[in-house]
């Protein structure tokens, strides 16, 4: 609406306009609370899928170190039982 216009309404009109402003104005700050709350959810959704991801490499990392562990007690118990150590191999063993 340009100024022109906004001089020829009368005051009824023009607190009318206020109001329709004011109730457009509430309608905007509840969707931006409403946005902002999702906002938030999907940050802390992305947050804990990289502690997750990061975990998981942790725990993977755990799991070579026992493996490695494993296999180096398993070699020592047949090399002090004068067994000759097996090659190891990657993957399940084949039964």
């Amino acid at each position: 609406m340009t100024e022109n216009e906004l001089k020829k309404l009368n005051r009824a009109e023009l607190l009318e306009l206020l109001l329709e402003q004011e109730r457009e104005n509430n309608r905007l700050r509840i969707e931006i609370r409403d946005l902002k709350v999702k906002l938030e959810d999907r940050d802390i959704n992305i947050v804990e899928s990289g502690n997750i991801a990061d975990a998981a490499l942790r725990i993977h990392g755990v799991f070579e170190a026992a493996q490695a562990a494993a296999e180096t007690y398993l070699k020592n118990i047949k090399r002090n039982a004068g067994v000759a150590p097996e090659p190891v191999t990657e993957g399940t063993p084949e039964e």
